[in-house]
């Protein structure tokens, strides 16, 4: 009488092994997939027979939304109406760090109406600090050179004019280019402006600006023309 080899035995075996599981396997699923149906049924049937909780749900669902959505209009409202009633004195504006220096003057020209303006300043900007399109369709870039002691800071020269200028228009494709301190400028940095149609808001008109309630259009002289037809035209 002879034996299998161990090794036909083994290989034997192994398909049954594996089809155990298999079937095991797709039992698990087949109860799962019963369980899932049943309590969708049960669900349904539940929610059927007391269809007027369903009546009750929409009516909050609905009830909700629309105190959502008052909530939303009001502080939306609540924005625009800080934002047109945004103010800075001159000494709150020397206390600021640069950065939140050009943050500001994002914020003055958001409130002017230049609702796409942001700031962009940091390293590589290439001269620009922040950047805004009015509603006059004219695109802005503005410079921002704080002084931490004001009008006894150093003075805006030429030098920093002549990186404005340099990228200004060429890189960054602006109509209004714009300097802006809270400090002072050189005169020969203000015969410089004057001969490269640069734009200057020193300290004294700074403070018209973010005191007031003109935008800055309105402060600035020899603007270029209005981009596209607009009620402020």
């Amino acid at each position: 009488m002879t034996r299998r080899p161990p090794a036909r035995r083994r290989s034997a075996r192994r398909p049954n092994r594996r089809r155990q599981q298999q079937d095991a396997q797709f039992v698990v699923l087949c109860v799962v997939v019963v369980a899932a149906v049943s309590l969708v049924v049960t669900v349904v049937n539940w929610l059927l027979a007391h269809w007027w909780l369903l009546l009750i749900a929409a009516v909050l669902a609905v009830v909700g939304g629309i105190g959502w959505w008052q909530q939303r209009a009001q502080r939306e409202q609540w924005e625009r109406g800080h934002a047109r009633a945004l103010r800075y004195g001159l000494a709150q504006l020397d206390t600021l760090s640069h950065r939140q220096f050009e943050y500001a003057i994002r914020d003055l020209m958001r409130r002017d109406g230049c609702t796409d303006a942001v700031q962009v300043g940091g390293q590589g900007d290439l001269g620009a600090d922040v950047k805004a399109t009015d509603p006059l369709g004219r695109r802005w870039v503005i410079q921002c050179k704080h002084r931490r002691h004001g009008e006894r800071g150093a003075a805006v020269g030429t030098p920093e004019l002549q990186v404005l200028n340099g990228t200004g228009r060429p890189v960054h494709k602006a109509d209004v280019v714009v300097m802006v301190t809270n400090g002072r400028i050189t005169q020969p940095g203000r015969d410089f402006a004057r001969q490269q149609r640069l734009h200057l808001v020193d300290r004294q008109l700074l403070g018209s600006w973010s005191s007031g309630s003109q935008p800055l259009w309105e402060l600035l002289s020899a603007l270029p023309p209005p981009r596209r037809p607009s009620p402020l035209s």
